[in-house]
């Protein structure tokens, strides 16, 4: 059963006013989202929202809410609340029939999201025709895994579950990061050169690039004083930990 969270609510009920809300069958209501229009006074009803007539020459209105704004045009303005009956070439589609301008930050994030799994296929096509680093290629994978799964769950307003990168916790994931020394024997964050060879140079690339992510993503779901998607943020804030504990593994490997 698909959940109705607290973060789905304020977004489909930015520009309304509405007094009821209607939860469809297969859906629920996350214990959050319940609070929430409870604070609001909005009534929680279940099944399909009634019909609102209209008069043939009334332009498109927004209905009673029922999981989704109930319109009788086919997209909506994530910022203004505005009516399209078709999608302008100027925007895109947040998720749903939400759009929004082709530089919103939530775009500019994906754009980084798919930049830096491009990246990825492109070191381990490179790694793969030299031969030789099966495991490097096997943790960029995994990876690359993680960053398909983000792009998925930002693109339908899903939650982020993510237990494990390259075999390690969140938590375990920043502990090793910040402390080579002890795990790998390895200096902490040693500066790249281009003698410790192709697939040490690539990583460290892909790191730069996950902290460029990272970045967008923060800019992404900033809204007003607070930040949306903990869940997207954080795994973010560990994917560099985990690609700079693939550089310690390597340098620790081959004795650098």
């Amino acid at each position: 059963m698909k959940v109705i969270t607290e973060a789905m609510l304020r977004d489909e009920l930015r520009h309304s006013e509405a007094g009821e809300y209607y939860v469809p069958e297969g859906k629920m209501l996350s214990p959050a989202a319940r609070e929430y229009l409870q604070q609001k006074k909005i009534k929680i009803c279940k099944g399909s929202a009634p019909a609102a007539p209209q008069p043939q020459s009334a332009p498109p209105a927004e209905g009673v809410l029922s999981g989704t704004m109930q319109i009788t045009a086919k997209y909506r303005d994530y910022e203004t609340g505005a009516l399209y009956a078709e999608k302008p070439e100027y925007m895109t589609q947040l998720f749903d029939d939400v759009l929004v301008v082709k530089n919103n930050p939530r775009i500019a994030f994906r754009g980084k999201l798919d930049s830096l799994q491009a990246l990825i296929v492109v070191d381990q096509a490179l790694l793969s025709e030299r031969g030789g680093n099966e495991k490097t290629i096997a943790g960029l994978g995994e990876i690359l895994s993680v960053l398909r799964e983000i792009m998925r769950c930002d693109a339908l307003n899903e939650p982020l579950r993510i237990e494990k990168i390259i075999g390690l916790t969140p938590a375990e994931l920043r502990e090793r990061s910040h402390a080579p020394m002890k795990y790998y024997h390895v200096q902490y964050m040693r500066l790249p050169d281009y003698k410790m060879g192709l697939a040490y140079a690539l990583l460290n690339q892909l790191r730069a690039a996950a902290r460029e992510a990272e970045v967008a993503a923060v800019n992404a779901f900033k809204n007003g004083r607070e930040y949306e998607r903990p869940d997207i943020l954080e795994i973010f804030n560990r994917l560099s930990s985990a690609v700079h504990i693939m550089m310690c593994l390597y340098l620790e490997e081959h004795k650098l």
